[in-house]
């Protein structure tokens, strides 16, 4: 069901009095809110470097604070990928140039 044919429906209730308008207003609210845009639902997209929890550039901080895990675990797991064999510096230095520093 789309979101036209739910506002449609709400609207429905409330003519035949079945919702009040306050109770109308509170389901379209809800309704609107919980609708994402387009690719909000990508994790990706809601990444930003950390201003707060940072050591370099705040990468770790930005993933640990999107993950939910500590973001020295995140430091852990890039250093030690730098000491068994050095990917993760590219992966760091990728991220520091291409995700957006979080806004104040």
């Amino acid at each position: 069901m789309s979101i036209a044919e739910q506002l449609a429906a709400l609207h429905e209730l409330v003519s035949r009095g079945a919702l009040t308008q306050e109770e109308f207003e509170r389901a379209k609210k809800r309704l609107l809110d919980d609708t994402p845009g387009p690719g909000a639902g990508l994790a990706i997209n809601r990444l930003r470097r950390s201003l707060r929890d940072r050591w370099i550039a705040g990468v770790c901080g930005g993933i640990g604070r999107l993950t939910g895990v500590e973001a020295w675990i995140w430091r852990m797991l890039f250093v030690l990928g730098l000491v068994f064999g050095g990917f993760t510096i590219f992966v760091y230095i990728v991220l520091w140039i291409f995700v957006p520093r979080e806004e104040l």
